[in-house]
């Protein structure tokens, strides 16, 4: 049988084509698959509906929100926040109050202990004639007896129960979606684009593949075009044109407002087909593993 023969099953070795297939088809192992284009945003897309943005805003960290999407998130996580911390203030109360009462039930216990010696007590006149102490009058088991009985596991007191589960406090703080650092209000910074057509409407432009410029050299943008925000104008444009020109004399060029290296935000933007910038363009699926 020839070496490229399409159905080689004689070979001594076990290719890695065939272990990928055999891998695919027996439903154990881990699976990775490269992700194409279509399964990687554009840059001008929110991180949360990974739709073209209408209103987008931008984090101190470079991600691009829908301002719509990006609040509504910040409101629910400040809800989930505010529920948490009820629940959390419920069970620091009903402790508190098991705590009391196991306290006044701890007391109650030992007036009633002293209360039962008390009325134990037996006062009889000595025999004289009979040496040592009189011999208890007490019927009770005693301690070594009580311990070789066997309680009943049908009392409901002795049934096993499930407990509640101890509840943290919550934290407060709100956290991007994305890079996981403190996010509020006042850090998002409005985005403008400059787009390619000025007579287009949403719709027309959302349907281009080119949709923005930069705003100072017209240069198109993409994701294999770094780019950059400007929080002062928030004017969007190239890394190139943030080196070359706009670092000389480190003014905002829309506004001519001074600039800072804080005030130039790099936006993070997700990958080509053939290479990625800052994410991780393969998926993994981890299944069972036979193990020997």
């Amino acid at each position: 049988m020839t070496r490229h023969g399409k159905n080689c099953t004689a070979g001594a070795v076990y290719t890695y084509h065939e272990k990928k297939k055999d891998t695919a088809a027996s439903g154990y192992g881990t699976q990775t698959v490269r992700l194409s284009k279509d399964a990687v945003k554009d840059f001008d897309c929110c991180c949360l509906s990974l739709q073209p943005c209408k209103d987008p805003v931008v984090t101190p960290d470079g991600y691009i929100f829908e301002k719509e999407a990006i609040l509504e998130y910040i409101l629910h996580q400040k809800k989930e926040i505010a529920r948490q911390m009820k629940a959390y203030e419920k069970q620091k109360n009903k402790k508190k109050a098991e705590v009391q009462e196991l306290q006044k039930a701890a007391k109650e216990s030992k007036v009633k202990v002293f209360l039962e010696k008390e009325t134990s007590i037996i006062s009889k006149p000595l025999n004289p004639f009979m040496g040592g102490t009189q011999p208890s009058t007490s019927n009770q088991p005693s301690r070594e007896d009580r311990d070789k009985e066997l309680p009943s596991f049908w009392i409901p007191s002795l049934t096993p129960e499930a407990k509640a589960a101890i509840l943290k406090k919550p934290d407060k703080t709100v956290y991007c979606p994305m890079s996981g650092k403190p996010l509020k209000m006042k850090d998002l910074i409005p985005v403008k684009f400059t787009p390619v057509d000025e007579t287009l409407d949403r719709v027309g432009l959302i349907n281009r593949q080119d949709r923005y410029i930069c705003a100072v050299t017209r240069d198109m943008l993409g994701n294999s075009v770094p780019c950059a925000v400007l929080r002062p104008s928030g004017a969007v444009v190239t890394l190139e044109c943030v080196e070359k020109l706009i670092k000389k004399d480190m003014q905002d060029p829309i506004n001519g407002e001074s600039l800072s290296e804080k005030d130039i935000i790099v936006i993070q933007r997700g990958g080509t087909g053939f290479a990625g910038s800052g994410v991780a363009l393969e998926a993994k699926e981890s299944r069972p593993v036979m193990q020997a």
